[in-house]
């Protein structure tokens, strides 16, 4: 029954014949361009890229090193899809909201011209319009303007003087709290008297009552004309000075429409008219209502051209791979002056990928956006509102100033997000817009078909790693044992990996060893030397595990047969790399009430795979011992000298033998190990890190001299993935270590025990079986239990 289940030595490594693959070196194969195995999301990336509809952004999904970032990038440059028309975007002043500047776009090749034609401008407004304002022929208008006024307001003034005068009165200037006034003031003896004087004559009595009462009647007869007088006087004035400064509006609005008029014979905007009409207006208006010296004109309306923009028609394409909001979006610049930080203006607003993205294509890493705080929001909304804001109102800049508002930019991207299949998980159950932006799902396999088409591809892609980094040429020996490596890093049964970035790295380390050796050629000994170093370099954990087993103080047995004890099978990670070794299993059992303990449980050691498989052995013992009576004892199951956590259920196999062997009590052979995991009916079910699990307890028994009765029991359905170290193969062939591949937990029970486990009929075991003396001693716990009652 044990030799049924034994793996022949060729069974538990595959070999990649280096004859078969038809060639010597790399020389003789044409690197590939083509990334392998991938066709249905080679599929899906170019429905994303060719169909426009909204929504069908992409989320490449797939495991880090299987060529993602390489396809879209390839696939990308190759489609080279086209736009219809590129757009550039200018923000300008605003210049009755300064906080919120204008948005004005132009195709391709406009904006910069823009720019050019408002530089010109500015310069002519800051240089040559204040010399044509002091023209001779404005002054020369001006003044005859001013003469026409002060004639009108001569003619309304000499007739009243002259009537003044004919009554003894005049006008006169005095000084009053509220500033110098004119008033009438009557003439005596050709004398004007003022306020002062008069009083002085009336106490003196040089002007009579009678004098007194006709002069100011004739005071306040000539003070209410002259007030009427003052009244039409600066109607006139207002209408004069009005009329000068229509005339001043006008020559200033006809030199600008004379420069404005060079733009209509090159834009075809609404928004550049409408801004060239905002600057008349604010310039005119500067010039006459404000102190002119305040603005300097090639500043204020000076353009801010964000992306320039070539005449092609080949869509952008960006990858971002610093992600951050700032990036994304854009900034605007903090302006310093004398005192300090100013209010930014549309000149420092700068745009980001986003905008550099428009009308093409942004490749992000799902990772790193979600690592920046704001980025994914930020992202969402753009794709979703198809309008970027650059500064979103919940951000505050600079230096918690009132920040700027600048008009949102239309855009049109695809987003082609790559990620793992955690993040998109992740995002699809959080996030309620991903569902309906990133509708295009682009998977990466992890797996090649382990066939002559999938040699053709790796030694295909081996030479073009060889081409781009400069290496020697590889034997095909050498590409053989990067194919079979392949083998062993997917773990698929007739399958290799797609991650070639891990190929890439040993052939890159055995072009190293073969350089160090002055070799011209890497061969197999390198390739097997520099899978040898990429383990060894991670692998000190591993070493001081293996001493402490040796010196003691780990206790494992490798020989001899113990009751309620077995070795099971681990492994810890370092990086990439993957390292078995063994852990010891122990079972103790006796009368009542408890049931099946775990230990590791009960510590709250125990993760939740681990605690769920345990559940499934209680569940099999009930299938597996269909007795007429409950069971009656209490057992208890430890992986010993353990006292970090446990998970995985790849133990459970081995702590069902095990707590048989303390039912039972029939010893199990140290000499054997045990990885599987188990269903309630008994089937071995596959677990995960197979080949490094052997290795781990090879090495073990290898150090303790191997005895030819060791071994390893794995479940049959991971017979095909064994890719095992040369070494542990030829242990195999000579008969010093074996692997035992099983179907049923009663095929490990007979190769553990050395008896037969009994086939269960009619609710019984044959006699003397493993199971049926199971049968009997709990029977036996139940009647010890009833009589203690």
């Amino acid at each position: 029954m044990i030799e049924n289940t034994r793996l022949k030595w060729q069974e538990v490594r595959w070999q990649c014949d280096a004859k078969a693959l038809g060639f010597k070196t790399t020389l003789d194969v044409k690197p590939t361009d083509v990334i392998v195995g991938q066709d249905d999301a080679l599929e899906a990336l170019q429905f994303a890229i060719e169909c426009q509809a909204f929504g069908q952004n992409v989320y490449v999904r797939g495991l880090s090193g299987t060529g993602r970032m390489s396809m879209v990038s390839k696939i990308l440059r190759d489609v080279k899809p086209q736009v219809k028309a590129k757009v550039e975007h200018c923000y300008v002043a605003n210049f009755t909201q300064p906080d919120r500047p204008k948005l004005i776009s132009l195709p391709a090749g406009q904006g910069d011209r823009f720019k050019d034609m408002m530089e010109a401008l500015s310069l002519y407004f800051a240089e040559e319009l204040p010399k044509a304002m002091e023209s001779e022929s404005l002054v020369a208008d001006k003044s005859a303007a001013e003469d026409k006024l002060q004639d009108q307001i001569k003619a309304l003034t000499e007739p009243f003087e002259k009537e003044l005068a004919a009554n003894g009165m005049t006008m006169i200037n005095v000084n009053t709290p509220q500033g110098q006034q004119t008033i009438v003031a009557p003439m005596l003896d050709g004398q004007v008297i003022d306020p002062n004087v008069w009083q002085q004559k009336v106490a003196a009595g040089e002007i009579n009552e009678e004098q007194q009462k006709s002069l100011l009647d004739l005071q306040q007869k000539y003070s209410k004309k002259l007030e009427e007088l003052g009244r039409k006087i600066n109607e006139i004035r207002d209408q004069g000075m009005g009329e000068i400064k229509t005339m001043l509006e006008q020559h200033i609005g006809n030199l600008i429409d004379a420069e404005v008029a060079k733009f209509k014979g090159v834009f075809d905007s609404q928004q550049v008219f409408d801004f060239l009409a905002a600057v008349k207006t604010d310039l005119i208006d500067q010039y006459f209502y404000h102190k002119k010296s305040n603005i300097n004109p090639t500043e204020r309306y000076a353009v801010n051209l964000l992306l320039a923009q070539d005449d092609s028609t080949d869509c952008p394409v960006l990858v971002e791979r610093v992600p951050s909001l700032q990036n994304l979006l854009g900034t605007i610049e903090s302006k310093w002056g004398e005192n300090g930080p100013v209010l930014a203006d549309h000149m420092s607003i700068v745009g980001g990928s986003l905008l550099r993205a428009d009308g093409g294509y942004l490749v992000l890493d799902a990772r790193d956006v979600l690592a920046e705080p704001g980025a994914w929001k930020t992202l969402i909304r753009t794709i979703k509102n198809e309008l970027l804001e650059i500064v979103p109102a919940e951000m505050s800049w600079p230096f918690g100033q009132p920040s700027l508002k600048p008009e949102p930019i239309p855009v049109n991207m695809r987003v082609i997000l790559i990620g793992d299949a955690n993040i998109y998980y992740f995002l699809d159950n959080q996030d309620p817009d991903f569902p309906e932006l990133f509708k295009v799902l682009a998977d990466f396999d992890s797996v090649i078909e382990r066939n002559k088409k999938g040699f053709k591809n790796y030694a295909a892609i081996i030479a073009k790693i060889i081409q781009e980094d400069g290496l020697m040429p590889f034997a095909a020996s050498a590409v053989a044992r990067l194919i079979e490596h392949g083998a062993r890093v997917c773990s698929q049964d007739n399958k290799l990996t797609a991650k070639f970035s891990r190929i890439a790295d040993l052939a890159r380390e055995g072009n190293y060893l073969a350089a160090k050796a002055k070799d011209s050629v890497v061969t197999d000994a390198h390739v097997h030397a520099a899978v040898a170093r990429t383990k060894k370099r991670a692998g000190l954990s591993s070493r001081k595990f293996q001493e402490r087993l040796q010196d003691g103080t780990i206790n494992l047995e490798t020989e001899g047969g113990t009751i309620g004890q077995i070795n099971g099978l681990a492994v810890i990670h370092a990086g990439p790399i993957v390292y078995g070794f063994p852990s010891r299993i122990t079972t103790t059992i006796g009368p009542g009430r408890a049931g099946v303990i775990d230990i590791e449980g009960m510590a709250g050691k125990s993760g939740s795979i681990h605690t769920k498989g345990f559940q499934i052995l209680g569940g099999l013992l009930r299938y597996m011992l269909p007795l007429d009576h409950p069971l009656t004892f209490s057992a208890s199951i430890a992986f010993e000298q353990s006292y970090g956590g446990i998970d995985g259920d790849s133990a459970s196999g081995a702590e069902f033998c095990c707590l048989i062997s303390a039912l039972t009590q029939v010893p199990i052979n140290q000499g054997f190990a045990m990885t599987g995991a188990i269903d309630q009916h008994g089937r071995v079910q596959a677990i995960g890190g197979v080949n490094e699990k052997i290795e781990g307890f090879f090495d073990t028994c290898q150090y303790r001299g191997l005895t030819g009765q060791q071994g390893v029991i794995i479940p049959r359905s991971n017979a095909g993935e064994l890719m095992l170290r040369a070494d542990v193969q030829e242990a195999c062939k000579k008969g010093l270590f074996s692997i035992h591949a099983v179907s049923y937990i009663t095929e490990a029970m007979e190769v553990l025990m050395g008896q037969p486990a009994g086939i269960l009929m009619d609710g019984e075991y044959a006699e003397n079986t493993l199971m049926d003396q199971a049968m009997k001693m709990a029977k036996k716990y139940w009647q010890n239990t009833q009589a203690s009652r």
